[in-house]
């Protein structure tokens, strides 16, 4: 499977990238695996930021509203239990919740390979030599043009540099990533995912085995 392929300067290549049928080629039987591991990922990355008071942990509620009996009223030892208005919350989230989900590595291996395949059957892959960013957005802007990436774009290199980051990191419709750090997510959410020689290499390497 051949994609195309550019120099650092945009310039079309002579030669088109190959890419492994063993690793952007896997038949898709259904997308559970994709669905899973979708989900782990924004699971995974979920910040647990809700809490509510239980009736302990409300203000006030210290003294007794009224006697025990002779009132005709039902009985309260507090102004703070759950079924009065400024009580406390039954039931709800303590802020020690775990929301995270745990996939086998080779599961997760697995759930990658058929997204790169559903990718590369999207005709989403362009790989280039190497990214020659100086660090100025409008450089990296020029050469992600010239090479025909746009919209959301996933930049994959095989180790990052400075001047990378800072070439995209006012841009939002692009994601730079390392090769071993793709995930599911990223992948099927981007319309154009761009791979150096050497990311395309790192990923070969990792996913080209069968675990």
């Amino acid at each position: 499977m051949a994609v195309p392929t550019f120099t650092k300067s945009g310039a079309k290549a002579t030669t088109a990238a190959k890419l492994d049928k063993g690793v952007f080629g896997v038949a898709v039987q259904n997308h559970e695996l994709l669905k899973q591991a979708y989900v782990a990922y924004l699971a995974n990355g979920r910040e647990n930021l809700a809490k509510t008071k239980t009736r302990g942990e409300v203000s006030g509620g210290g003294r007794k509203p009224w006697k025990q009996k002779g009132t005709g009223r039902a009985r309260f030892g507090s102004s703070r239990v759950p079924i009065w208005r400024g009580g406390g919350i039954t039931f709800g989230p303590t802020g020690n919740e775990n929301y995270s989900h745990k996939l086998p590595t080779a599961t997760k291996r697995v759930a990658l390979r058929q997204a790169l395949s559903v990718a590369a059957e999207a005709n989403k892959f362009v790989v280039v030599e190497d990214l020659n960013f100086t660090g100025k957005t409008t450089d990296a802007v020029k050469l992600l043009d010239k090479i025909g990436a746009h919209r959301n774009i996933l930049v994959v290199v095989e180790a990052k540099t400075v001047e990378q980051e800072r070439s995209v990191s006012n841009l939002s419709e692009v994601k730079l990533v390392t090769a071993n750090y793709l995930n599911v997510y990223d992948i099927l959410n981007a319309d154009t995912i761009v791979l150096t020689n050497k990311a395309l290499a790192v990923v070969h390497e990792w996913l080209g085995g069968k675990a």
